[in-house]
């Protein structure tokens, strides 16, 4: 399924937005951040999908044990792929989702 490449930009934009709002990244976005934005735009993949992902990669990482190791910083856009990929192949109500983002956000440090 191919997006309309009118809609590239805005969907490129919102993904690299959320991402970059997401806890444990940089917050900065690099040349292959915005390339591999636009590669899932022509992929089809829904910015619901990829939003989620997020959430969900982020919750993970909130999630730990206090004694384990701390977690370096997430420094590209496609530490998220294999997350995307799990979030298109899961069969979760949306509550769930909102769920995980309530929760990441009043874990998360303010950015």
């Amino acid at each position: 399924m191919e997006q309309n490449p009118d809609n590239q930009n805005p969907y490129v934009r919102q993904v690299l937005d959320a991402y970059r709002k997401t806890p444990g990244t940089t917050g900065t976005v690099r040349r292959p951040d915005r390339l591999l934005a636009a590669q899932l735009h022509q992929r089809g993949v829904p910015l619901e999908a990829v939003e989620n992902a997020f959430v969900l990669a982020a919750a993970r990482r909130l999630v730990r044990p206090v004694d384990a190791a701390s977690l370096g910083t997430i420094r590209s856009l496609a530490y998220f792929l294999p997350v995307i990929e799990e979030v298109l192949g899961l069969r979760v109500n949306p509550d769930y989702f909102r769920y995980l983002r309530h929760k990441v956000e009043r874990a998360a440090p303010a950015r």
